[in-house]
C-alpha cells in the first residue's frame, strides 16, 4: 500500500494511493485515513483526485537518521574508506520537505551535491531490536535525497550544517508499506540527465545491519526516518536545477532548486 500525507484546501491528512503507475497523478485517487497510520488504521472511503492535492513529506517527523559511506563505490570517489561500523548523523526535522517543494540553495555553500537515497521509515516504537525483528518495526520506505554542502562537510569535523541546513532533506513522494528493498534500481536524473545509478543490493550494510545498530544507542518513534546511503556518482546542483529520485516500487521524487531568498 501507497500511503501519502497532503494537504487540501488548508487541512493536511494522510490517504491511501490507489489507482495504477507509481508517479504520473492522472487517474490516482487518495483514500483519507482515519487518524495517523502507523497502527491499524482505517480507510474513511472519502476519496480525492491526486492532482488536486498538493503533497507533502509523507512523515510527521521526529528524527531524521542517515548512514554514511554506505556503498563502496561513493566511498571511494570522495577518496574516503569504508568505514569500519556504520556512520550515523542526524538531519533535523526542519530540513524535510516534499516532492515538488524546492530546495534553497544555501548561501554558506558553493558545492552543493545531491545524493539520491532509500529512506525506511519506523512504523513503531522501539529499542535495541534483534535482527529477526527488525521487519516487524518497519512500516516502509520512500525516496529521499541527501542533499549536501560538500565543501561545509569537508572544512567542517561535524555534518550537522553540511547536512542538515533547511530544505536538505526531500522524501517522496509516498512511503510503499508492501515491499522488499534488498535489491531495488536507484536512480538521481538532473535535468533529465541520468547521474546516478546503483541497486540496493550494494549497500555495505543492510537495512537489518543498520536498525540494530542505531538502536543500541536510541530509541526509535513511528515516522523516524533512516537514510541508507549513497550510490556513486554525487555531484553538484545548480540554481534552476531539476533533481529527481527514482526507486523501483516506490516512485519519483522531483525538486527543483532555487537562491535563498
Amino acid at each position: 500500500m501507497r500511503i501519502a500525507r497532503f494537504s487540501i484546501d488548508g487541512n493536511v491528512a494522510f490517504g491511501a494511493v490507489e489507482g495504477d503507475g507509481s508517479g504520473d497523478p492522472a487517474g490516482l485517487v487518495l483514500d483519507i485515513i482515519k487518524g495517523i497510520p502507523y497502527a491499524d488504521f482505517e480507510l474513511s472511503g472519502t476519496k480525492v483526485p491526486l492532482s488536486k492535492v498538493r503533497l507533502l513529506p509523507p512523515v510527521i517527523g521526529n528524527k531524521i537518521l542517515g548512514i554514511g559511506r554506505n556503498y563502496a563505490d561513493h566511498a571511494a570517489e570522495l577518496g574516503n574508506a569504508v568505514p569500519e561500523v556504520p556512520v550515523v548523523f542526524l538531519k533535523p526535522t526542519t530540513a524535510l520537505i516534499g516532492t515538488g517543494d524546492a530546495i534553497e540553495y544555501p548561501s554558506f555553500s558553493q558545492e552543493v551535491h545531491y545524493e539520491a537515497e532509500l529512506a525506511v521509515v519506523i512504523g513503531r516504537m522501539c529499542r535495541e531490536v534483534p535482527r529477526e525483528r527488525v521487519k516487524d518495526v518497519i512500516f516502509g520506505y520512500t525516496c529521499a535525497n541527501d542533499v549536501t554542502a560538500r565543501d561545509t562537510q569537508r572544512s567542517e569535523n561535524q555534518w550537522s550544517r553540511a547536512k542538515g541546513f533547511d530544505t536538505s532533506c526531500p522524501l517522496g513522494p509516498w512511503v510503499e508499506t508492501d515491499l522488499d528493498p534488498s535489491d531495488l534500481t536507484l536512480q538521481c536524473t538532473v535535468n533529465g540527465e541520468q547521474r546516478q545509478l546503483g541497486r540496493t543490493s550494494e549497500m555495505i550494510r543492510s537495512i537489518e545491519d543498520v536498525i540494530v545498530h542505531i538502536t543500541e544507542a536510541m530509541t526509535l518513534l513511528p515516522g523516524d526516518v533512516i537514510l541508507t546511503g549513497t550510490p556513486a556518482g554525487v555531484g553538484p546542483l545548480s540554481v534552476g536545477d531539476e533533481v529527481a529520485v527514482t526507486i523501483e516500487g516506490i516512485g519519483t521524487l522531483t525538486n527543483k532548486v532555487i537562491k535563498r531568498g
